[in-house]
């Protein structure tokens, strides 16, 4: 397959150099345009004040990676790659491996997600894929399953419109638990900044906090499906299936009821 790769981390990451090895490996042609360094947390942002640019970067990765470093954000390194650095449209689109987890409502503000929604709004096959520890270093293992993930989702014709969410535990592949699909969980933080104060004695804040680690909350889907954040939890992957659809599935009924004009909203 022609596989395109971006990440949130950066061209420096380990994690989405070792996503493009693995690639290649197995016999896929791959072309990574990614950030020209870490824009965590930037969700679907777009560069629209300033110049993008973008340089080669095939010495950073393994031999056979086309590689290019942009410098806007994750979804401005997806657009410029399907409209302008990319001759064919690619079969798949991949994002990570992120350092980090991508669970739960957490998908908003992800870079990595971002990206690999906007190969979904493109009508491409799409997959992002995390791994859940911000320290672990280790990442063959995450390469391993999101190829086999994507392989078998792309023979099985996988659906329009649907993004896949991965996100691995820490740990090597012999310790994980069985791959599951999952719901998002609903994440919620304390303490969201911290005030400081700089050497003139004005404040500023570091946006910080501590997650809540709910492992029961989640959101649509069927029931006997766990949360991500709980399969985790467990020490197994988790594979969420995501659409840009944001509509309201809850009853129409509860709808607030509106009036203009003195007429009934309906």
């Amino acid at each position: 397959m022609r596989v395109l790769i971006s990440n949130d981390d950066g061209v420096f990451a380990e994690g989405i150099r070792t996503l493009a090895a693995t690639a290649v490996s197995r016999g896929h042609q791959v072309t990574v345009v990614c950030p020209d360094q870490e824009r965590s947390a930037t969700g679907h942002g777009l560069t629209l004040q300033t110049p993008l640019r973008a340089e080669r970067a095939d010495e950073l990765f393994a031999p056979g990676v086309t590689a290019w470093a942009c410098s806007g954000t994750p979804a401005d390194c997806m657009k410029l790659a399907l409209c302008e650095l990319v001759k064919d449209t690619p079969d798949l689109v991949m994002s990570g491996i992120n350092h980090g987890p991508n669970l739960g409502t957490d998908v908003f503000c992800s870079g990595t997600v971002a990206a690999a929604m906007e190969g979904t709004l493109e009508g491409i096959r799409s997959l992002a894929v995390s791994s859940a520890c911000f320290q672990w270093r280790q990442f063959q293992a995450a390469a391993d399953l999101a190829l086999d993930v994507v392989e078998q989702a792309h023979t099985d014709l996988w659906p329009e419109n649907l993004l896949l969410n991965l996100n691995i535990p820490p740990c090597e592949s012999n310790a994980m638990g069985a791959l599951r699909w999952t719901r998002l969980s609903v994440r919620r933080y304390e303490e969201q900044f911290s005030r400081r104060e700089d050497p003139r004695g004005r404040a500023y804040y570091w946006l910080s906090g501590e997650v809540i680690n709910d492992l029961e909350s989640a959101g649509e889907g069927p029931r006997d499906w766990p949360s991500d954040v709980a399969q985790i939890h467990a020490n197994a992957p988790s594979l969420t299936p995501i659409q840009p659809d944001l509509f309201w599935r809850g009853a129409l009924s509860s709808l607030p009821k509106l009036r203009m004009n003195d007429q009934l909203v309906r």
